[in-house]
């Protein structure tokens, strides 16, 4: 018997039709494993559609922090023949495939036949076939079956006692298969911290952040993969005090949230860029009436509907330029699931404080993305929440002219003044005016908030040595798997400088990119990061690393592409 051995890691492929119950597999295995003290990385990738076509979960189980996706496959469980050609780049003649007969690449020989249907259909029925999956997995990594039982009783809770016993049975079945495959071993240390870590993932950051930034309103229409944002603070809206309102449109959505930030309120939308197309009128109002509002953006593949499901960092230019007219606004695209919390709490603040629309850009893979992290190294937000709306009085301007630009705030019925805003060009006071010596100071006004902006940039995160040869520049969900694959000793004389704030950049770049060879990545087509660049700074680069076919960066694409990189 040829005995497969896997040391410190195991990277595991969940294949399947949509509704085959993949995400399930996936969710209880990634809980369980983490309760059982294993560091645990998850992503997925889906179609469009609600039965069919051929989704995929990546489990990677390791004995230290991992948060990349890697295209190697150690373990592929196949539910559906159709991971044939969907996963076929990323199946080695070393991948070990365990499904039921009928499912496998016809000539494919590392192969563990289970019927796992059969399992099921003892139990009472097919249903608890993908309870016996992740039964069998749980086995092959030494668990605690009590930790198992206990998560099951809770994972299904709500349905009755005998439903309840069934699955516990069906993990049991599971787990005994799995113990009973001496054919593979793994060697993984648990380890007890890591019991108490968080299971986080890039939509619980950019929600909890929202709540930590004091956000009390949201209104948005769904619109995948952004909708999650809406859900969770949906069902965090009575403990925290959270307006959760489903529009009827993007238009409606992003208007709702303009008029109760206009009441007081510190107010959110979340989508993704064709939802946002819809929303672009609104904010150019929020623009005009110096309204603060922040905009969460699930990046997909587009133009239209394009790639629903999938992820891209394709609307970089589209909220750069959005709106008609000139006005100020900060752009911010988090790195990590720990930043993403931080960087969302202060976009609330910057949004109260400069009266500006402030942009959070994620994408399908940050948002469906999720790992443990320990508490105490999730970026800890500001303290406090500065409220910066003033009690108006009698002579109170809503657009006062300042020396920065910023006008004191004040919301209706909080003092003894009128607060007037309109989406025409308007006097001090917020009255409609066409005088045109007006129009020009109040546009002055707007943009010189620019120049309070810059001193709240985030500046890039560096990552080696800036006096290497080579620098990588980089925005937002890219990071990880590019600080993962420069751990490569071949990489030694590369260096990564990576942005979370895109916009307005920050002045210490040129300075950091002076005589280097930059090597520009970016999961969108045409390098729209490089673009900003080369218009701000006149930077000009060369060497681009792109990719668009929806799917995120591996760590060994990263790699192979940086050799051909310091070839060329």
């Amino acid at each position: 018997m040829v005995v497969n051995e896997f040391n410190n890691k195991l990277i595991i492929v969940i294949s399947g039709q949509a509704g085959q119950g993949v995400s399930t597999v996936e969710s209880i295995l990634t809980s369980i494993l983490k309760k059982n003290g294993y560091n645990v990385f998850a992503t997925k990738e889906y179609m469009s559609r609600i039965r069919g076509g051929c989704n995929s979960s990546e489990i990677i189980v390791s004995d230290i922090s991992i948060n990349s996706f890697c295209d190697k496959i150690d373990i592929l469980f196949p539910l559906d023949k159709g991971y044939s050609s969907h996963l076929l780049k990323r199946i080695s003649r070393d991948t070990i495939m365990i499904g039921e007969k009928g499912n496998f690449y016809p000539d494919h020989e590392n192969i563990i036949e289970i019927d796992f249907s059969s399992i099921a259909r003892k139990l009472g029925g097919n249903i608890y076939t993908n309870i016996v999956i992740a039964g069998l997995m749980l086995g092959m990594l030494d668990t605690d079956i009590s930790i198992s039982e206990e998560f099951i009783q809770g994972f299904f809770g709500k349905k009755d006692n005998e439903v309840i016993k069934k699955n516990i049975e069906a993990i049991r079945s599971g787990m005994a298969e799995g113990i009973s495959l001496k054919q593979i071993k793994i060697n993984i240390e648990k380890k007890e911290f890591v019991k108490t870590n968080l299971l986080f993932s890039g939509t619980d950051s950019i929600a909890l952040g929202a709540i930590a930034g004091g956000c009390n309103f949201i209104a948005s229409y769904p619109m995948s993969p952004s909708t999650g944002v809406l859900t969770f603070l949906s069902q965090q809206s009575r403990e925290f005090g959270i307006i959760a309102e489903q529009a009827e449109d993007e238009i409606s959505a992003i208007n709702m949230s303009l008029g109760a930030s206009y009441a007081g309120a510190r107010s959110m939308v979340t989508t993704s860029g064709g939802g946002f197309a819809l929303m672009i009128e609104g904010v150019s109002l929020c623009g005009m009436t110096e309204t603060p509002l922040v905009i969460h953006i699930g990046q997909r593949p587009g133009p239209a509907t394009g790639l629903p499901t999938r992820t891209e960092q394709g609307d970089l230019e589209m909220v750069l330029y959005s709106g008609h007219g000139s006005f100020p606004r900060i752009i911010f695209a988090p790195s990590t699931l720990e930043n993403g919390f931080c960087i969302t709490q202060k976009a609330f603040n910057l949004a109260d404080k400069f009266q500006i629309p402030v942009f959070i850009l994620t994408d399908q893979y940050f948002l469906d993305t999720y790992y443990d992290i320990e508490p105490d190294t999730l970026d800890i937000p500001d303290t406090g929440n500065k409220s910066c709306i003033i009690e108006s009085n009698l002579d109170y301007k809503r657009y006062e002219l300042t020396i920065n630009g910023i006008s004191p705030r004040s919301v209706p019925g909080y003092g003894k003044g009128l607060v007037v805003v309109d989406s025409d060009e308007h006097d001090e006071i917020g009255h409609l005016t066409e005088d045109l010596d007006i129009r020009e100071e109040m546009n002055r006004k707007r943009i010189s908030k620019i120049e309070e902006i810059k001193k709240a940039i985030i500046p890039p995160v560096l990552l080696g040595d800036l006096n290497r040869n080579y620098v990588i520049v980089s925005w937002g969900s890219t990071f990880n798997v590019i600080a993962e694959a420069l751990k490569n000793k071949e990489f030694k004389d590369i260096a990564l400088m990576h942005l979370i704030q895109v916009y307005p950049l920050h002045d210490s770049i040129p300075e950091y990119l002076k005589n280097k060879t930059i090597i520009l990545i970016e999961n969108n087509e045409t390098g729209q990061l490089g673009r900003l660049l080369k218009l701000e700074f006149g930077i000009n680069i060369e060497k681009r690393i792109l990719k668009s076919n929806g799917l995120p960066f591996s760590k060994e694409e990263i790699e192979e592409n940086l050799r051909i990189a310091l070839r060329s």
